[in-house]
């Protein structure tokens, strides 16, 4: 039986992947921040499907606490879903928080960064694979999201330069990167349920489950082939963006 390591474990599409995963006969290790959902999440999976660690993914010492705390019929991971990540604001540039950036950075990137490269040794011994979870926001870019479109940007194409230095190794990497997902988080984002509900009206996103089975599909694939990257949209959105500032 494989394990996989999924961060984000206690909403959308990190808790759809551990349901679907442990429903494929994985063992899935989640994380998250939040204990209430940890726990309920373990209840629903069963101790032998998952096992819960409750911390912040940017604060360093306490994921490396709670690795090194892992039972040892668990710490062999085959594996990681880098899904941990969030957008904060909406403000253009000048006008945005630098709290906010910082914390979009710090999760998106130097988080993954971190574990990625604590789990690479093992996942290297296991010929393993690592899915990250990038964003179509990563290639094209909208107003207001230029630190979130960048920290994804850059997930997308760290992605790419692990396939290169893993060459030879048989691990596998894949940059999954969706467009509208209806989750919590355009709630997060605007901190307004009423917002998020105003967004996906009538549009027809995917959900957290579509994302979770595309993410199954890739961990699943012979060993081997690679995806190396994987955008991914719902048929009502398209990437045509281009704006022209005319003279009044």
């Amino acid at each position: 039986m494989k394990t996989a390591l999924i961060t984000g474990a206690t909403a959308g599409i990190g808790q759809a992947t551990a349901r679907t995963l442990a429903a494929n006969g994985w063992r899935v290790i989640g994380t998250g921040r939040r204990q209430e959902r940890i726990d309920a999440l373990g209840q629903e999976l069963g101790a032998d499907r998952f096992l819960g660690l409750v911390f912040d993914v940017r604060d360093a010492e306490a994921r490396n606490a709670a690795l090194d705390g892992l039972p040892d019929d668990w710490s062999d991971i085959d594996l990681l879903v880098n899904n941990a990540g969030l957008a904060a604001g909406l403000d253009a540039a000048q006008e945005a928080d630098l709290a906010d950036w910082h914390t979009m950075v710090d999760t998106n990137v130097v988080a993954l960064l971190g574990l990625t490269r604590r789990l690479l040794p093992g996942l290297i011994e296991r010929k393993g694979a690592i899915v990250n979870i990038g964003s179509v926001a990563g290639s094209y870019i909208y107003p207001g999201g230029a630190v979130y479109a960048g920290s994804k940007a850059f997930v997308n194409h760290f992605t790419l330069a692990l396939r290169a230095d893993l060459h030879g190794t048989g691990v596998r990497a894949t940059s999954i990167e969706p467009g509208m997902v209806e989750t919590e988080f355009t709630t997060v984002r605007t901190g307004s349920q009423d917002k998020s509900d105003e967004f996906y009206a009538g549009a027809h996103p995917m959900t957290a489950e579509d994302i979770a089975e595309t993410i199954r599909w890739v961990a699943e694939l012979p060993a081997h082939l690679n995806v190396n990257r994987l955008e991914i949209m719902p048929v009502t959105q398209d990437f045509a963006g281009f704006r022209v500032a005319r003279d009044s």
